[in-house]
Parts: structure tokens; sequence; C-alpha cells
């Protein structure tokens, strides 16, 4: 390990200097886009606007084929384009596959200065984000970028998770983590097909009424991925990173896409991937306060005024601990409004 004086200096001579802390942006929406394919770039520009991150995907869903040719259409749009406020992502192949060092190279290189992120999957341990790290500072120097990229990694094994303190740690560059649940269930041998969500034979049965364990007793599904996401949740906080829900694979079920995203904010979250235009507006609706829950949090602020002591509000005790929780509906409110002049609007700010 690194001595900690040593940790935010760069990596390679020339190489920008490490953020020492993560920016937060509005990134209620990472949306997903493959660049090979010229019907979907012909419509960035209209989507663009409408999302805070834009991503260029270049792992899964990418034919072997087209590898080169979405690298290259990546590269194309991110020098072509104008991406506003919108933050500009892409997600390489993983560490071992034989496209990823070309990814990096052709990226940093050629459009480096374009893009706020890398996300990278299939991350299993900080031995992962330490390769990732140093290269990336050989290749910002030799590109002579001013800025360093952000690393987000995406937890798809159970080693990861296992790990996943120590890879939110691994690195300055450390801008969040998302959850991968289709290569988690695989790899944990979990017995489900589906992308993300729950499933109707994970569940909890209410006890029978005396002997009569045959009759009816209601059943409640349950979350798959409850504890992943809360000890996902928890590293990231505890190292001053970002957690994301990843995907959420039945397009036509907006409603249970619309759970498990609310799910994922309720615990921390501060985001999910949209697969499909449809889960843009489902994501932006549901990782940005409710007008109802902004006011109140803001009375309860008022209430405190110095935040200290407690009192009865409502017939609710609210106390400092209260003020910290409103603070954090508050100050993500007023950062959305900044960028979104319909919530500044409902927010009345």
């Amino acid at each position: 390990m690194r001595p900690a004086r040593d940790f935010f200096k760069p990596l390679a001579a020339g190489a920008p200097t490490p953020v020492q802390e993560i920016p937060f942006k509005p990134s209620r929406v990472i949306h997903f886009f493959p660049p090979h394919n010229e019907k979907m770039v012909a419509k960035l520009p209209e989507t663009i606007p409408n999302v805070d991150i834009i991503l260029g995907n270049l792992e899964d869903a990418i034919p072997m084929a087209d590898k080169e040719a979405a690298r290259a259409g990546l590269i194309k749009v991110a020098n072509e384009l104008d991406f506003g406020d919108t933050q500009l992502w892409t997600r390489v192949n993983s560490l071992d596959s034989p496209w990823f060092l070309d990814d990096l190279i052709e990226i940093v290189t050629k459009a480096g200065d374009k893009f706020d992120v890398i996300m990278i999957p299939k991350v299993e341990g900080p031995e992962d984000i330490h390769y990732v790290d140093r290269l990336l500072a050989q290749l910002e120097a030799r590109a002579g970028l001013k800025k360093p990229l952000l690393l987000h990694a995406i937890l798809e094994t159970a080693r990861g998770v296992a790990n996943v303190e120590e890879i939110c740690a691994a690195s300055p560059r450390m801008q969040g983590i998302s959850l991968g649940p289709a290569d988690l269930a695989a790899n944990r041998r979990m017995k489900t097909t589906r992308v993300g969500g729950g499933h109707p034979d994970y569940i909890v049965r209410q006890d029978p009424t005396g002997d009569d364990y045959q009759g009816a007793r209601t059943t409640y599904q349950q979350d798959l991925w409850h504890y992943t996401m809360a000890r996902m949740v928890d590293a990231c906080v505890m190292n001053g990173v970002l957690p994301f829900y990843g995907p959420f694979g039945d397009i036509k079920d907006v409603v249970a896409c619309e759970d498990q995203f609310r799910n994922a904010y309720l615990l921390g979250c501060v985001g999910a991937w949209s697969l499909h235009p449809v889960q843009i507006d489902i994501a932006k609706r549901v990782f940005s306060p409710r007008p109802e829950d902004v006011k109140q949090a803001q009375r309860v602020i008022d209430a405190m005024g110095d935040g200290t002591g407690a009192i009865m509000l409502d017939g609710k005790m609210e106390d400092d601990a209260s003020v910290k929780q409103c603070k954090v509906v508050v100050e993500l409110a007023r950062q959305l409004a900044a960028r979104d002049p319909e919530l500044s609007a409902a927010y009345g700010f």
C-alpha cells in the first residue's frame, strides 16, 4: 500500500494531479448507446440534453465483429458533438479481453479531454483499479491532459462484492460503483435469468393459522439485491464515491423498473442505468426528490434553527439527525433544480 502522503501524487511524470474530492454533478440516469449504430448515434443530439450522463458502450451488447467500429464511432461522437452540461462516459471492454488495451489507448489519446468517466466492467479487486490507474496516468501524460479521467467500477462477481471496500479505496480516481445484477447472478450461480429486479419464487410466507399448514397464506416477494446494494452503498459512502443501480432488463415492465430504482434511491444510490429511452424519465423522476418531500425537509430545517436540540413538529420529534437527513434532500434538490427549470419551479426555488 502506498503511503498516505503519496496517494494524491500523479502516477506518471507529466500526468495531471489526482482529484482530492469526487465532483457530484446530477447523475440520476446513465443512458447507454451503441456507438457503431448510426441510427442510434443520429438521435444523440436530442437525447443528450435530456440525460445527466450519456455513455458509449463498448463492452457487452456490442458484437465482437463490431468492437473496433464501436470504438471509432465513440471517438467520432466525442469530438464532434456538443455535450453541454451532460457528462460523457464510456464502458470499455473487460480487463481480460483483447480489446481493453486499445480501448484505453485510443480513447485517451484521441479524445481524452472530452470524457469525464471510464467505466470498468467485472472489477474483482483493488489490483484491477491499480492497473488501470497507472495506465491512465501514462496515457494522460502522453496526451497532455490537464484533468484526470475518473473510474467507475461495476460489481459483477462474488469476489468483487467481497472486495468492494478495497475497490472503492483503491485510487483517487474512483468516482463510483454500479451493481451489475446479470453477471453477478451468473457468477454466484443464482437460479434466475432476469436482469435485475425480484423473482416470484424468492418469498417469505405468512405463518399458518393454528395447524392449518395447507390453508391460504399470504406470500411476499423479496428483493434479491438488497444485501448487495446496501453493502455497496456503505462502501461507497465510506470512501467518498457514488453508488448506482445498474440495468433493469425488462423494458416493458416500467412499473417494476420504477420500484427497483426507488429501492436503490431510498438505500442511497444516486442514479441508475437506462437501456432504453422509456427508462430515462423513470430514472429522472425516481432519483429526484418529490416536491412535497423537499418542502417538508425545508420546514424541518427552518424549524430547527441552528440545528441543535430537539423539537416537536406535526407530532413528530425532530433533532439534529433529522436536520442532517433533510439537508441531504434539499441539497440534492438544489443541484437538480440548477439543471432542470421544471424541477426548479416544482421545488419553489
